[in-house]
């Protein structure tokens, strides 16, 4: 069994590093909800329509996707700090320039660099929790981060929302660039390496993929890291489309959207704490079995709800909590159980996951514009799909 770096000592200590942990892999949930009330002010400004507007979503899960191939990797290669403080620093400039993006084409292309940049954040924070703890301190670690990475949903399209009332949705990219600056300068200062020079992995390109291939054969990573791939393709449909039927189908400004999002981020901050304080007590098998599953019965709740159509706001508005609500038992299970019996690769091991879920949610955001912006049936019909071959995926790879 490959020995464990020494986790933080005290209480103080460790909430410091959750909290520094959680900002780096809360870059996801800020690049992508922050400034999700300004998207339709921003496809005015550009002359741009739902689904181009929307790829500017998809540009930045690619490159999401992209980064952890190239982070993860290399941070087993490396050691984890001196890749994690490039990304951070590169996504503090790509952030910067998406302010000055003159096409929505030229902001899907920087879009796509400053996913690719903040990906180092994601996919290291990982891996370093993964260094540090084993076994149940895994599980409520990762529970622990949910705590810090649900926050950032909470918050950012509230911040989003009150920074359009003072400018414009350019300026939503340039408090991104601030974020990314303060996280450089606490990585710098508080994170030290978790993986010394004795346990890293040489080789190269060759090296990597024959590790990811023996990743992806391995079934119950295969299985545990496609559920929650899927889970978050799911969750990134209802990232992409709710800013449009909110907004523009049931007349929400974009305040009343920012507040309704952070009810539902609320949600999963709650069943994540639930998941760390049950963690000992109960498998995490047996809660991501209760999370995926109750997450495919509130997607197709959802989905009647909008085929229906005549049907009030909060019809719509309770399954869509549930099922959002459910991702705070289907993150950290997923990851916590893949990554559990790979300690060795963790960095190529956070990279498949990550790949899995933003390549799933890169896919899958263009389908919720996919009939234009006056109908909630794509996006209920994607996010019920979804969540029903996450339940599919769990139940092949873990049948028992």
């Amino acid at each position: 069994m490959t020995a464990l770096a020494p986790a933080p000592a005290g209480r103080a200590a460790r909430a410091r590093l959750a909290l520094l942990l959680g900002g780096l892999t809360a870059f996801a949930p800020l690049s992508i909800d922050m400034y999700l009330p300004g998207l339709p002010a921003l496809g005015g400004d550009l002359s741009a329509g739902a689904s181009a507007v929307q790829l500017t979503l998809t540009a930045c899960l690619a490159g999401l996707a992209v980064g952890q191939l190239v982070a993860g990797p290399l941070s087993d290669k490396l050691g984890r700090r001196r890749p994690l403080l490039a990304g951070v620093g590169a996504y503090t400039l790509a952030s910067a320039l998406c302010a000055a993006a003159p096409t929505v084409w030229a902001l899907a292309g920087l879009r796509f660099a400053q996913g690719a940049t903040g990906a180092a954040g994601i996919v290291i924070a990982r891996a370093i929790v993964r260094d540090t703890h084993d076994g149940i301190a895994l599980v409520r670690f990762f529970s622990m981060l949910m705590l810090v990475t649900g926050l950032a949903p909470i918050l950012a399209p509230v911040i989003g929302g009150q920074v359009l009332e003072v400018t414009s949705w350019r300026g939503i990219f340039l408090v991104l660039a601030a974020i990314g600056a303060v996280l450089f300068v606490s990585a710098t200062i508080g994170l030290r390496e978790t993986l010394p020079p004795e346990r890293r992995r040489e080789g190269g390109i060759r090296a990597t993929a024959r590790t990811m291939a023996g990743l992806l054969r391995d079934r119950h990573f295969a299985g545990f890291a496609l559920a929650g791939g899927l889970a978050f393709g799911a969750m990134f449909t209802y990232i992409a489309g709710s800013p449009f039927v909110l907004q523009e189908i049931y007349g929400a400004s974009p305040q009343a959207f920012s507040a309704v999002f952070a009810v539902n981020s609320i949600g999963i901050v709650a069943l994540g704490q639930l998941n760390g304080r049950l963690a000992g007590r109960v498998e995490p098998l047996t809660m991501l079995r209760i999370g995926v599953t109750t997450m495919a019965v509130a997607g197709c709740v959802l989905f009647a709800v909008v085929a229906i159509g005549s049907l009030p706001l909060a019809a719509l508005l309770v399954p869509l909590w549930v099922l959002v609500a459910s991702m705070g038992l289907v993150f950290p299970n997923t990851t916590a159980l893949a990554l559990a019996g790979h300690p060795e690769v963790a960095g190529s091991a956070s990279a498949l996951l990550g790949v899995l879920q933003f390549v799933i949610g890169a896919a899958a955001a263009p389908l919720a514009g996919i009939a234009g912006t006056g109908t909630a049936v794509p996006m209920g019909a994607t996010m019920a799909a979804l969540s029903l071959a996450s339940l599919a995926a769990l139940r092949l790879s873990s049948p028992r």
